[in-house]
Parts: C-alpha cells; sequence; structure tokens
C-alpha cells in the first residue's frame, strides 16, 4: 500500500492545542483519512464508497432508523 506524502486538514481546523480535525490525503488510487490526534491509524478507501456516504450524509438518509428491539 502507498503511503501518502502529504495531508490536508479542514480550513475550519484552528491551528492551536485542542484543535483536532479529520486530515485527508490521496494516491492515485486511494483516499486516506485519519484523525490528526491520532496520525498512526488511518482509515483507506476509494473515491466511490467515501462518494456515496458523504451523499448520503448530505441528503440526510444516515442516523434515521431507529434499532429494532
Amino acid at each position: 500500500m502507498t503511503t501518502p506524502d502529504s495531508w490536508q486538514k479542514s480550513s475550519f481546523s484552528g491551528g492551536g492545542e485542542g484543535n483536532n480535525c479529520l486530515e485527508l490525503a490521496s494516491t492515485p488510487t486511494t483516499l486516506h483519512l485519519r484523525e490528526s490526534d491520532t496520525p498512526s491509524i488511518q482509515l483507506t478507501t476509494v473515491p466511490a464508497p467515501l462518494a456515496h456516504l458523504l451523499n448520503g450524509i448530505k441528503a440526510g438518509r444516515l442516523g434515521t432508523e431507529t434499532p429494532s428491539a
């Protein structure tokens, strides 16, 4: 697996302590996500599933189901 060289942090994240944020990096075939306060733990995916997840979140389709008893 190729490890990305450059990580990008959200512009909404401040620069001081306690401003942990999601960071994103890419390689030619994958996207890598990590939380800035635990950079050794990374989630790796390809663009299509991440796009489906983000579209579902934007459309409000996630988190609306109630668990069965």
